[in-house]
């Protein structure tokens, strides 16, 4: 497949390790492999035009590259950093946030009765899959209106309509179709992947998270493992150990303070899970994260 349009455009408009935003989509550009870092996904389609990226969430990595797209349908944190990228060949990428009520407005036309029945399990929340000439084509267009703000206002949502419907029905869109109807097991998941994350200081309760998916505790673990592929306490403690990571940043000094404000009883604890997840203890982490040229 043919990518040297969207790669020269995306090319032309960005510069390293500065993103731009459009409405619901980016573009970003990377001149050199970067160490692991954890982020959220956020619900989202993601392509790479050149370069490789690699993910990591609970048991499994994920790879993508030309291609290739990576979809999320539920806000993730994940680790992960661009694998070959250079000055001269960056890593170049094009995302489109994925919108729940577009998707399910989707859903209602009488042509969403053509697509394949949405099942009741939960879909796993992250997927790679192989990009068709078609979706190349749609984000192709879309960059193309980068140059064109007047049009861009009023063609880039016709174009994102398009993209989704792709993605609807394509070969990962039982995922995207269960993120647009609010009944089901992976839109109820997601409503609890957003509780953990604006409450993650808070002590984790799973049969009260079950209740606010009308889900029994055990239907309720198994399908957030599903979509998530770990457990709604690991969830927790990665977002926990995410957010501590931006305080000492802000203040390398303060393990303690940084361990108590995101849930920890124990800053021991907190330091050995820390580590764990970043390679370093937590002060020389923020450091290293600060100055990272030293």
């Amino acid at each position: 497949m043919d990518l040297s349009e969207p790669r020269a455009l995306i090319d032309r408009n960005t510069r390293a390790g500065v993103g731009r935003v459009w409405g619901d989509f980016t573009i970003a550009r990377a001149e050199e492999p970067g160490a692991p870092n954890l982020s959220a996904t956020g619900t989202v389609f993601a392509m790479i035009v050149q370069g490789t990226k690699h993910l990591e969430f609970g048991r499994h990595d994920y790879d993508y590259g030309p291609g290739e797209y990576l979809v999320a349908s539920v806000d993730m944190p994940v680790s992960g950093y661009f694998s070959q990228a250079t000055p001269e060949h960056p890593a170049l990428g094009f995302g489109l946030a994925l919108r729940p009520a577009l998707i399910a407005e989707l859903l209602t036309l009488p042509a969403a009765a053509g697509l394949p029945p949405t099942g009741r399990d939960a879909e796993p929340g992250l997927s790679v899959g192989r990009l068709t000439p078609e979706l190349a084509d749609a984000a192709t267009r879309l960059l193309r209106l980068i140059d064109r703000p007047r049009d861009l206002a009023v063609l880039a949502p016709l174009i994102e309509r398009e993209f989704l419907w792709l993605l609807l029905s394509g070969e990962h869109g039982a995922a995207l179709r269960q993120l647009g109807l609010a009944d089901s097991r992976t839109s109820r998941i997601r409503r609890a992947v957003h509780w953990i994350r604006e409450h993650y200081a808070e002590r984790l309760r799973i049969d009260e998270l079950a209740r606010m998916t009308a889900m029994s505790p055990s239907s309720f673990y198994r399908s957030f493992a599903a979509v998530t592929t770990t457990s709604p306490l690991q969830f927790q403690k990665r977002i926990r150990l995410q957010e501590a990571r931006a305080l000492l940043i802000a203040d390398p000094g303060d393990v303690a303070g940084a361990a108590y404000a995101v849930g920890y009883e124990s800053p021991s604890q907190f330091s050995r899970e820390y580590r764990r997840q970043f390679g370093l203890p937590p002060t020389q982490d923020a450091l290293r994260v600060r100055s990272p040229a030293a």
